[in-house]
């Protein structure tokens, strides 16, 4: 089991940095998207979980289910969804005053393309 959660973990990121490093906006959205998911099921991985057990100590349990690792993924899939929507403005704005998705959009092609306009 624990073979399978790493490799998941792996290749999701894996996959993000993949799709991170490609010079289009979209990819690298999704690639942010990926690694956000790696991060979170890695978080919620090391928590260990538990099955059938109260989030809290209580005296007829035998343990408890920690719940830091349920706070700390549900932190991030919000920060992960704000940071998602931030970069989506970002590059639709920047798709709509340059007319291209490019991330790595030289000086000289930009200031040839404002030549022509």
């Amino acid at each position: 089991m624990e073979f399978i959660v790493a490799s998941s973990v792996g290749v999701l990121t894996a996959a993000g940095v993949y799709l991170l490093l490609r010079a289009r906006t979209y990819p690298v959205i999704l690639g942010l998207t990926l690694l956000t998911y790696a991060v979170n099921f890695f978080l919620f991985a090391m928590g260990r979980l538990s099955v059938n057990l109260p989030p809290v100590i209580s005296d007829e349990a035998l343990g408890y289910a920690d719940p830091l690792p349920q706070a700390l993924v549900l932190t991030a899939i919000v920060i992960s969804f704000g940071m998602t929507a931030v970069v989506v403005a970002m590059a639709l704005r920047a798709y709509l005053e340059s007319d291209s998705d490019h991330v790595d959009l030289s000086r000289s092609e930009g200031s040839e393309k404002a030549d022509h306009s």
